[in-house]
């Protein structure tokens, strides 16, 4: 008989706040070798260092980030939700923030 992993296509469907029940899990993470950062696997990253799933250091080691690049995911979900990591919208959201 052969076992099938089961996937979640919901998997990158991350609550980066931790307000829901959901706790995030390993298989949530994104692969170490991940070179396209979109939305929700930044999300992902964010959500496992709150929850205490990995350390902030050892989610830059394991992706190659610096600390100041994950702060600014953490500030960009803070301030606008998961949308606020799309790199399409920094720029708005910039401008934004210019003209206050």
């Amino acid at each position: 008989m052969v076992e099938h992993k089961e996937y979640r296509q919901d998997a990158g469907a991350v609550d980066a706040n931790m307000d829901s029940a959901r706790t995030i899990a390993s298989v949530d993470l994104p692969p170490p070798n991940t070179k396209r950062w979109v939305a929700r696997r930044k999300a992902a990253v964010v959500a496992a260092v709150r929850g205490g799933l990995i350390s902030l250091e050892d989610a830059c080691h394991r992706y190659s980030l610096s600390v100041e690049e994950f702060r600014s995911w953490q500030r960009m979900i803070e301030k606008h939700g998961v949308y606020g990591l799309r790199v399409t919208r920094l720029k708005e959201y910039r401008e934004t923030r210019a003209q206050r």
